[in-house]
């Protein structure tokens, strides 16, 4: 670990690999955390001074990273493209009410976030399911599996047998987001590589996908910004 002082005073984690053949700054767009990675064979004071060098760069990249919002009563979430307001209710499942998500009364303030997670991990499936049949029945190709996680680097995934992954954190982006991502890793059913004949063939599952690919990457970092657990990229070099 590096330090920079502050104030205020900023730690950026080292990593030393073999395969790196020059030396990069990240900073993740969903925590903030700082990694500085460098050749095995690269000095320690030498990664310290371009460190050093890049430290404006640095503080302005984390200005940027969203703070993180906890999920409880009283606060909003996004889901679908629109701002919904937590609030505790009677009852035992969470409900929509107009722009409220109404959740099970709970007097230890320690499972609304957790009901919430649930609650968008199973609407994700439900909407993704017959997305994703759609774009498969037009493409002509068929996906062996389906699931769902909370991943920190892809959107999306498919494997070479034909296993595709999502994250379940698309139910909070407008629905015509997740329907390009959706299309997007259908279209990797027939082209393992971001070809041409690739994104020719995302267009074709859906002809305006490059609006929906921008506000992925200009909002991606507000839907990881969402804490539902006690602790649940910028490029430089």
């Amino acid at each position: 670990m590096l330090q920079l002082p502050g104030p205020p005073t900023l730690e950026v984690a080292i990593r030393r690999s073999s395969r790196a053949r020059r030396v990069s700054l990240r900073v993740s767009g969903l925590d903030g955390r700082a990694t500085l990675t460098m050749p095995s064979w690269y000095p320690e004071a030498d990664a310290l001074r371009f460190l050093r060098e890049k430290e404006s760069w640095l503080r302005q990249a984390l200005d940027r990273v969203p703070a993180r919002q906890p999920v409880a009563p009283g606060g909003d979430i996004l889901f679908k493209g629109q701002f919904l307001r937590v609030r505790e209710g009677a009852g035992h499942h969470i409900r929509l009410e107009d722009d409220h998500l109404i959740v099970p009364l709970d007097p230890s303030g320690t499972r609304t976030a957790q009901r919430v997670e649930t609650f968008l991990k199973a609407s994700a499936r439900a909407v993704l399911m017959p997305v994703v049949s759609r774009h498969t029945e037009q493409l002509g190709r068929a996906a062996r599996a389906i699931a769902l996680r909370d991943t920190r680097s892809r959107w999306g995934s498919c494997t070479a047998d034909g296993r595709l992954m999502f994250s379940w954190r698309l139910i909070m982006a407008p629905p015509q987001v997740l329907d390009y991502v959706a299309a997007h890793e259908v279209a990797h059913l027939a082209y393992m590589d971001h070809s041409r004949a690739f994104w020719d063939c995302v267009e074709r599952l859906m002809p305006d996908y490059t609006a929906h690919r921008h506000w992925l990457r200009t909002h991606g970092p507000q839907l990881h910004s969402y804490c539902f657990k006690a602790r649940s990229s910028a490029e430089s070099g």
